[in-house]
């Protein structure tokens, strides 16, 4: 081959396909202005735009793959059958609930939830804490222990390890005495971990059934952006039990030798559940079953969720489903209605904040109206980019007099709640960012108890006795090249 002469005809070549060039730039530029705002955040909007402008071909590339978080259609035709199922066999049952003493605008945010999710507010509930990891894992276990008829198991991740051994254990021995065991876990989250190909191959092994949500399989005509991810945690027993939280089903190093060396352990706050919002989170799990089967177990009867229970003691709860699956960001709406509800007191923990303007908005407006605003975040964190994003929120929300507190490393607070005055709390899997609220399928519980809230406020306080503050003074004095990365990491969030 004549290099020599291949190497003379570039000029000539360049000079032949620069108006063409020119010609696809401005195209990629005119479309990109078109339909990158539409049904979009403006900050989302702009941050795409500027990745397309600065680099059109890689740009448009990247926004053709993940521009959009919508599911494909067959996908969210299943989440709406449930949703009608739900509706049309609860018809009428908000009506049923006592006129307890609530706060005035409690029934109005149970309505939102209601209209997003399907899911009632129902009385009757009993609720327990665990705030200590391996106690929540012993707790998941002995009630899959006490299995008759079906186990349902949802996680982010799931890995079989010295810390969960025990919990797979009872999964087999319910297997073997008949029980039926479903197991559904985050394909990605799940087997890019250390030990996930291997608890996929025990499941297999021990023929307990399972199946990978939200499997990326292009060539299959399952086309959709492949970082959706199903964020959700939850074990129902028999319909009578459940369980749901922030933690994932790991041990609490996540197995990790970068974990490991930096001592990096994580704290999660579970909530095990009696009564019919049991029922509600299994409704969650068998659509999420549904989704990726298209099978409708049939196990539990969404009648039950009309069951009166008026014991004394026990919480009103209602079930609040988000993802890619509903038309709208359900949890977004419902932490902003509560946020602009909170009159006294605010207190959020939340290991990845990175609020939207909304948000942050109603965040920074509630401490400028009086209402005492704590958050609770980490000192170190296992994300790179979502730990820098997060800082760079924090001169706003101290400016407007939010009190931040950093649980101290190498603890990850990996708890997701927030209670709101005396009597109402949110727990579950939501985050406090972007990628909770239009990217990941989350479950929250909405609950209205003020013995659970004081409950919740001891956790808080142990929280605040191993957390160093943050003072604004201190926190301007940040070395140059720290905030720049930290806003830098910020523009990265927006890009959803």
């Amino acid at each position: 081959m004549n290099w020599r002469a291949l190497l003379s005809r570039i000029p000539a070549l360049v000079k032949t396909l620069s108006p063409v060039v020119l010609v696809v730039d401005i195209v990629i530029r005119v479309v990109a202005v078109i339909a990158v705002p539409r049904n979009r955040r403006p900050t989302s909007a702009m941050a795409w735009l500027m990745a397309i402008f600065i680099a059109p071909i890689p740009g448009s590339l990247l926004f053709g793959l993940f521009g959009s978080s919508k599911l494909p259609r067959d996908r969210r035709k299943r989440q709406r059958e449930i949703n009608d199922l739900i509706l049309e066999h609860t018809q009428g049952i908000d009506e049923e609930i006592a006129d307890d003493p609530r706060p005035p605008w409690f029934a109005s945010v149970a309505q939102l939830n209601r209209t997003l999710g399907a899911m009632p507010l129902l009385e009757g509930n009993a609720a327990r804490l665990f705030p200590h990891y391996e106690g929540s894992i012993a707790a998941m276990t002995d009630a899959v222990d006490a299995a008759r008829r079906y186990v349902h198991v949802e996680f982010y991740i799931l890995a079989r390890d010295k810390t969960t051994i025990g919990f797979f254990d009872a999964l087999k021995r319910a297997r073997e005495r008949g029980v039926q065991v479903r197991v559904l876990f985050d394909h990605w989250a799940t087997i890019t971990n250390p030990e996930g190909r291997n608890t996929r191959r025990w499941l297999k092994d021990n023929s307990i059934r399972f199946e990978e949500m939200l499997p990326f399989h292009p060539t299959k005509g399952m086309w959709r952006r492949p970082d959706l991810r199903n964020h959700r945690k939850i074990v129902v027993v028999d319909g009578k039990i459940a369980f749901t939280g922030s933690q994932n089903m790991i041990d609490s190093s996540y197995n990790k030798k970068g974990n490991i060396r930096r001592g990096l352990q994580w704290v999660d706050l579970m909530v095990r559940l009696e009564g019919p919002a049991a029922i509600g989170l299994d409704a969650l799990f068998i659509t999420d079953w549904y989704s990726e089967t298209d099978e409708l177990p049939d196990v539990t009867d969404v009648d039950e969720l009309t069951v009166d229970h008026t014991d004394p003691g026990t919480f009103e709860c209602q079930v609040v489903p988000s993802g890619p699956g509903f038309d709208g960001e359900n949890n977004l709406k419902l932490f902003n209605a509560l946020v602009y509800s909170a009159q006294k007191r605010l207190i959020i923990a939340s290991p990845y904040f990175v609020p939207d303007d909304s948000m942050l908005y109603a965040i920074t407006t509630a401490a400028e109206r009086g209402v005492d605003v704590q958050l609770f975040a980490c000192e170190v964190a296992d994300q790179f980019l979502v730990y820098h994003a997060q800082r760079s929120y924090y001169e706003a929300l101290l400016r407007a007099g939010v009190r931040i507190f950093l649980y101290e490393k190498p603890i990850v607070l990996h708890s997701k709640h927030f209670t709101i005055d005396d009597q109402v709390a949110v727990i579950g899997s939501s985050n406090m960012d972007m990628r909770s609220f239009s990217l990941n399928f989350e479950v929250s519980l909405l609950v209205h108890g003020r013995e659970f809230v004081d409950d919740l406020r001891q956790i808080e306080n142990d929280y605040r006795s191993r957390s160093k503050e943050v003072l604004l003074e201190d926190w301007l004095q940040r070395r140059v090249p720290v905030q720049v990365l930290d806003n830098v990491a910020r523009l990265t969030a927006t890009v959803q």
